[in-house]
């Protein structure tokens, strides 16, 4: 995807979050904690230019790394971008968001009604998550090097390829490799 359609996305998400305002009395100030090479680099310095607010951009590579800090309290982020299962749902039942003011989010009616009621049911009525990015975690790989290495042996259609100890030590060379997120691989 081109960077300038990145850049309008998050732009959009940097506007609904100005209208949170949920770091009291700072209206000039924006605090966003997000997964790192998730906008474009000249994003925060077009959105600051053109609104005047500074923005703090601080970036974590895990959720649990966001959760930890979310549940210790007084984060002081205005703007979080969680995995909504089950990180999401669990920081809602842990009342560490503040619900939306939708009316404050003029771009609020263009987001699709059915990712919104999939995330309904961990956030009825849509109070507190605005769907960001979407996206699912995939398995590849070379068929043709995997049968050359594993000839007849080859699973099909089998998690084994990633599991299983033996195949992996024959695909060795080959190259295997795994997110390091449960969440993200399995959920």
């Amino acid at each position: 995807m081109k960077k300038t359609v990145w850049g309008a996305r998050i732009f959009a998400a940097l506007g609904m979050a100005l209208s949170l305002s949920l770091t009291a009395g700072a209206e000039d100030q924006l605090h966003i904690y997000n997964w790192s090479d998730y906008i474009a680099e000249d994003t925060i310095a077009s959105f600051e230019k053109q609104t005047g607010i500074k923005v703090t951009y601080d970036v974590y590579d895990s959720n649990e790394i966001l959760e930890a800090k979310l549940l210790a309290g007084r984060s002081g982020y205005d703007l979080v971008f969680p995995t909504a299962r089950p990180f999401a749902d669990r920081h809602i039942k842990a009342s560490i968001y503040q619900p939306l003011d939708k009316k404050k989010l003029s771009r609020y009616a263009n987001l699709d009604p059915v990712i919104l009621k999939s995330l309904s049911d961990i956030d009825p009525d849509n109070q507190y998550l605005v769907p960001y990015m979407w996206g699912t975690t995939g398995i590849g790989f070379n068929i043709d090097k995997v049968q050359a290495i594993l000839g007849d042996q080859t699973p099909k259609d089998s998690w084994r390829l990633l599991f299983d100890p033996e195949i992996v030590k024959k695909l060795a060379e080959c190259g295997v490799s795994l997110m390091d997120d449960p969440i993200e691989v399995f959920v």
